[in-house]
């Protein structure tokens, strides 16, 4: 790894894009091939961003409150449930005729090009917000037959308007495969010996990548400033979920990951693992008395989600390989080679042809799943003025109805 050269964006996705270990020129070739490389259009789009990334929103909303996270910022549109906000008038002005209608409670959430890995920010990739965004509204509209979601428009390529709701305190991770390395992974887990583990049962014999024998729920919840594994019984016995809740939440997630998966299969992909959050979608008055479970947040995208190239899965497990995948893991190892992340108060930046061949690959995945071409956002006029036109307008058609 440390002595990559950087002389393209192809050998430089070459030299890490297998994991850890050292691919030969046939086996790294093929990860290019199935990907393919961006348009003209793209190629100079992303080359004129590089400079240019969607990092701070500000998008000014009147009575929003803005909740900045590692790679979204949520503008909440009223207060939250049993709260409510008060004004006097002036003594001079007139009583209202009558009280207006309450705002229906919305999320207004901007992803942003920030790339997040080991808790933190690392890097600006172009792009990145909008094929997240496209990627998670195109999954949402082709899924509401499984399960209900919160979005109601993508006013902006960067933006989703969204129904509030009560989130419940878990992640549920699906997974279909014995992988990953961190803390919360089942590889890690099952290593150690474990064979029960979030409330699921796992044979002897298995080793590293091995497809499951059946899709299985892991959920998390968050302790401090991390995730913590949890089984079904336990989030019942907080109370962080009824057990109906969870029986038709969990049954929900795997119908999710199932379709992902036969749609994912379609395109030359494996859906190894992803994660989704749930809600009770609120009502205009701000309860939840509806109740109804809602997907929010997103949905199998590529920092969400786990995806392996299928033609040579089969093939690299049995050669006791890592499978080539077209996640972010290849610039996370090329961090990892350089610094200690988790560690390091400064980090080194990352190098423009590694930035950029990522913009590549989130750009290559979206067109893989989602069977379009990808039009990057109008540069013409600056991100921040084009996305509060646009919300501005959205808002505005949405609290009429």
């Amino acid at each position: 790894m440390k002595a990559m050269a950087a002389t393209s964006s192809t050998s430089l996705l070459r030299s890490v894009v297998v994991n850890a270990s050292t691919p030969s020129p046939s086996a790294s070739s093929s990860i290019v091939e199935t990907l393919g490389l961006a348009s003209p259009e793209v190629e100079a789009a992303i080359s004129e961003a590089l400079d240019n990334c969607l990092v701070d929103t500000d998008l000014e909303i009147p009575g929003a409150c803005v909740c900045v996270g590692k790679v979204r910022d949520t503008y909440l549109l009223d207060d939250e449930p049993g709260e409510t906000k008060t004004s006097s008038p002036p003594p001079s002005s007139p009583p209202p005729s009558s009280p207006p209608p309450p705002r229906r409670p919305l999320a207004v959430l901007v992803t942003t090009d920030r790339l997040s890995a080991f808790d933190r920010r690392i890097a600006a990739i172009p792009f990145k917000g909008q094929v997240l965004n496209e990627t998670s509204a195109w999954w949402m509209r082709n899924t509401g037959h499984i399960v209900p979601n919160a979005l109601l428009a993508t006013p902006d390529p960067c933006v989703s308007v969204m129904r509030r709701c009560r989130v419940f305190p878990v992640e549920f991770v699906v997974r279909g495969f014995l992988t990953g390395s961190t803390d919360t992974s089942l590889w890690t887990h099952y290593n150690r010996g474990e064979r029960e583990y979030c409330g699921n049962s796992f044979p002897d014999g298995m080793t590293k990548n091995q497809r499951l024998a059946a899709n299985v729920v892991t959920p998390t919840t968050k302790a401090d400033d991390h995730d913590e594994p949890i089984t079904p019984a336990e989030i019942v016995a907080r109370g962080l979920m009824t057990q109906e809740q969870w029986d038709e939440t969990a049954a929900a997630a795997l119908k999710l990951f199932e379709f992902g998966q036969e749609r994912a299969s379609e395109r030359g992909l494996l859906l190894v693992d992803t994660k989704y959050e749930f809600g009770l979608d609120l009502s205009r008055d701000g309860s939840d008395k509806e109740g109804r479970i809602t997907l929010i947040d997103e949905i199998h995208t590529p920092d969400s989600s786990r995806y392996w190239i299928s033609e040579s899965y089969e093939r690299r497990l049995g050669e006791g390989k890592e499978p080539e995948s077209i996640d972010k893991e290849f610039i996370r190892l090329w961090f990892r080679d350089r610094s200690d992340p988790y560690k390091d108060e400064a980090l080194p930046e990352a190098p423009r042809e590694l930035r950029a061949e990522l913009s590549r690959r989130y750009v290559s995945l979206f067109e893989k799943i989602t069977g379009e071409k990808f039009k990057p956002a109008d540069s013409k006029v600056p991100a921040r003025e084009r996305m509060r036109a646009n919300v501005a307008k959205c808002l505005e058609e949405i609290q009429k109805k």
